[in-house]
């Protein structure tokens, strides 16, 4: 039985999920949010691709105010939708600027970049909507759960599954044990559809006179410019400014499992990558392909289970069920009961199974979402930080889960976590990866 979803939503995501934990009192002063017949002034970091979106999703729910690109091309195009906007090519010189100016901002850069400019923006007050991954590095995600949590601003990371009612039905199905207890997930994706395993290229081409090279570096490492390698698409694969397979998709394709099963802090992650993945180019970029085995232990009433994630065309074994030779990404839970299967990357849709024990099923009441951007401007409007129902709370501890397969990869092998205490304690090598270096000036402060 499959079920396409596009009527009532979800109610209101439990407060251990949606509700942004508040941590004391702030020292810091937050932007005191518009009321309602107010207008909200958006700044927009990154203006193409998914930033292209976002300008026009800020646009529609307020006013832009600021355009911030390290392309030139793109910035004036986007100035041709915003002709009132400031223009600006380092987020940096646009906060010491005009940052009276707006209240808000959209971060739609390469991963390397979203938190120092998430986090900037959050100690000036601003509320802050950004892309997947929320950021880099398990440290960065936890550094700006814990700053929106200090003080107290709305925020939204851009997996728009999250808005979706397929999702939400699925994942109250999952909480309410109609498929008993899950011992096992299977997530996998036909990321990359870039190329990784590479080493550093040898040539080294003039920077284009449009494009602000040491501003697209920003944290990371110098290094030339060489063309058609890195901007304006393939710097997902590097792992100077990207988080590879794992961190463009899994926001998205593990998002049900994570939600419904609160599967944060795993106690240990293993990961089987490429094994031609190398000497240079092991430094350099991801592996072709990987698997990434997740382990949690209890989590209050739930008990231990498994995700195993898959990229590069690698999948989970045909037999585990009939539609995983057709999809391309998608996710299976299985439980003791039963299973739910999704093909789709936002879960818009799944099928239950055995189908006979579903015949009839009722599905869970939910309420509808107003959408994803317009939960982001509801919750600052209304200074309710659980409007938005992927604020940094839930996203920040989603994107430290997905990105410790990356921890696991680059580690070499199988780490042993401590989430409260953010240390891989069975290799302390391994704690390299948790953080990162930046660059003198584009560090989170």
């Amino acid at each position: 039985m499959t079920w396409t979803s596009n009527r009532r939503q979800f109610l209101q995501q439990s407060a251990a999920i949606s509700t942004a934990i508040w941590v004391g009192s702030s020292t810091h002063g937050w932007a005191q949010p518009p009321s309602a017949n107010e207008v909200i002034r958006f700044a927009c970091i990154g203006v193409s691709g998914r930033g292209s979106s976002d300008c026009d999703d800020a646009g529609r729910h307020g006013e832009v105010v600021a355009l911030c690109d390290i392309d030139d091309e793109w910035l004036n195009k986007a100035a041709a939708r915003f002709p009132k906007a400031r223009k600006f090519t380092d987020y940096r010189k646009m906060y010491d600027e005009i940052g009276k100016d707006f209240d808000a901002v959209t971060i739609s850069t390469p991963d390397h970049t979203h938190a120092p400019a998430a986090a900037r923006a959050m100690r000036l007050g601003k509320h802050c909507f950004c892309q997947t991954p929320l950021a880099y590095s398990v440290n960065e995600a936890r550094t700006l759960r814990n700053l929106a949590a200090e003080l107290k601003l709305c925020t939204q990371m851009g997996n728009q599954g999250t808005a979706s009612s397929g999702l939400r039905e699925a994942a109250e199905i999952i909480r309410q044990g109609q498929l008993g207890a899950i011992k096992e997930v299977h997530v996998w994706t036909n990321r990359p559809q870039w190329q990784q395993g590479l080493t550093r290229p040898a040539t080294v081409d003039p920077v284009p006179p449009h494009l602000h090279w040491d501003a697209f570096l920003g944290p990371a490492p110098e290094r030339p410019f060489s063309k058609e390698t890195y901007h304006p698409f393939n710097w997902r694969g590097w792992i100077d400014f990207g988080t590879g397979a794992l961190g463009d998709a899994a926001c998205h394709t593990m998002n049900l499992a994570v939600m419904a099963l609160k599967l944060f802090d795993p106690i240990s992650v293993e990961a089987t990558p490429d094994p031609d993945w190398t000497g240079e180019a092991r430094k350099e970029s991801y592996p072709k392909f990987s698997t990434i085995r997740y382990e949690f232990g209890q989590r209050g009433d739930l008990g231990p289970c498994s995700l195993t994630w898959y990229d590069g065309g690698k999948r989970p074994p045909e037999e585990l069920h009939p539609g995983i030779k057709q999809a391309l990404s998608g996710s299976l839970v299985i439980g003791e009961k039963g299973s739910l299967f999704s093909s789709n990357e936002y879960h818009s849709t799944y099928s239950l199974f055995p189908v006979e024990k579903f015949e009839g099923y009722a599905k869970p009441e939910i309420v509808a979402s107003p959408g994803h951007f317009t939960e982001f401007a509801n919750a600052i409007k209304e200074h309710k930080l659980e409007l938005a129902m992927s604020n940094f709370d839930y996203a920040g501890r989603l994107t430290e889960t997905v990105l410790l397969g990356n921890v696991a990869l680059r580690a070499g092998k199988k780490i042993e976590w401590n989430g409260p205490q953010m240390q891989v304690t069975n290799d302390t090598s391994a704690n390299q990866y948790v953080t990162r270096d930046y660059r003198a000036g584009w560090g989170l402060t």
